[in-house]
């Protein structure tokens, strides 16, 4: 069975990862679309590779010189937001990978659900800001979606037909990132060239950073509670340093089932695109002999982004987008030297603090908080030395 893929964030690490296990798949997995933000020379590379139908590129300028560079290629060239959707919905796709990373991603997953596409979802923040818009117009089909991150797809492939009710809890693994184990103090001292070495997973910066200050963990609750139905006091965290457990789902009689891999996102990329068959691969094999598996509490207390997530998710309404918008703001503030590593949550409370929030938003009232929660946390950034 062939199937047509259009690929949004082709130039990160996620689409990357995608276009390598097609590689893999072989001929019956054809790229039609393939979009990015700005990186116009990477991705004329890869239209030159993969010959897909519509390239776009968000940035107008860069879509410009994509145009120069694809003379000739025969491939369309689109731009801007209302390209991005445009790819989301191009005609005769079988799968949307969303591997965009935050709010850019939002507005084409929307379109794409509304179309009735099936998404392979690696954007969380699309779930973050706009899961309860979408829970309110039944757009939430877990048919439909199929998560990309490791952890949503272990519990994806562990729940199987269960119904929620049979659920007790899902519990979500993390790797504690580079800095588990750090008291308050050695994280006063932690650089950014520290923060975006992960000792298990190669990333994008803005999710290795994340992953730093468990933010993407708190991220990660909010899209499972609306992924899987599930209310926020279903959901727990554990912190398992060796990343080989994705994840883990308690029935209510008591039995635990658990996906169990190398930490290798191309596993779960690989079986999105081929769901729901599974099909060979070469990837690295997990071999127990001698091998030991550890779990822990999370430290909230030194890492407090996980719990402000988890609050943001409680109250609801425009709040979890004041949340997404204020960590991308402290995220690119702390990569570029501007505020220190504990500031990144500083920052996002000091925003939330701040934030008026509108209970059932619609989709104004998201853009609209993104918009402002974005320059408040810009001026609370501004105001930090980026030292402690």
């Amino acid at each position: 069975m062939s199937k047509k893929i259009a690929i949004l964030g082709s130039t990160g690490s996620i689409g990357k990862q995608t276009l390598s296990v097609i590689d893999q798949l072989g001929p019956q997995y054809s790229v039609e679309v393939l979009t990015a933000g700005s990186n116009y020379r990477l991705l004329s590379e890869q239209v030159r590779k993969y010959s897909p139908s519509l390239a776009v590129l968000s940035d107008h300028r860069a879509a410009e010189e994509l145009k120069y560079l694809l003379r000739g290629e025969g491939c369309a060239v689109s731009s801007g937001r209302e390209g991005q959707v445009e790819a989301a919905l191009f005609p005769g796709i079988d799968l949307v990978v969303m591997a965009q990373v935050g709010f850019s991603g939002f507005e084409p997953f929307v379109a794409a659900l509304k179309q009735g596409r099936t998404v392979a979802l690696a954007n969380k923040e699309a779930l973050v800001i706009g899961g309860e818009i979408l829970k309110r117009q039944g757009l939430l089909d877990l048919n439909r979606i199929l998560p990309l991150d490791s952890e949503h797809s272990a519990v994806w492939q562990c729940r199987g037909s269960a119904a929620t009710g049979e659920i007790e809890k899902i519990i979500l693994t993390a790797s504690g990132g580079p800095f588990f184990g750090f008291n308050s103090e050695q994280l006063n001292r932690v650089t950014a060239a520290e923060a975006l070495k992960h000792p298990n997973w190669q990333m994008g910066p803005k999710i290795t950073i994340d992953s730093a200050t468990m933010m993407n963990k708190g991220l990660e609750v909010i899209e499972a509670r609306w992924l899987f139905d599930l209310s926020l006091e279903h959901i727990e965290v554990v912190v398992h340093p060796q990343s080989i457990i994705h994840s883990m789902v308690e029935f209510v009689d008591g039995s635990i089932l658990a996906q169990l891999s190398e930490p290798d996102m191309r596993l779960p990329i690989q079986y999105a695109l081929t769901y729901p068959v599974r099909q060979k691969n070469s990837l690295k094999r997990f071999i127990p002999f001698g091998r030991e598996l550890h779990f822990h509490e999370p430290d909230r207390c030194n890492f407090p982004c996980l719990d402000l997530a988890i609050a943001a998710a409680r109250q609801g309404g425009t709040l979890p987008a004041c949340l997404n918008a204020a960590n991308e703001v402290a995220v690119s503030a702390f990569i570029d030297g501007r505020i220190s590593f504990k500031a990144i949550a500083e920052t996002v409370e000091k925003t939330m603090q701040s934030h008026s929030v509108t209970a059932q938003p619609d989709l104004e009232d998201i853009l609209h908080a993104d918009y402002t929660s974005r320059i408040k946390a810009e001026e609370i950034a501004a105001d930090m030395t980026g030292v402690e």
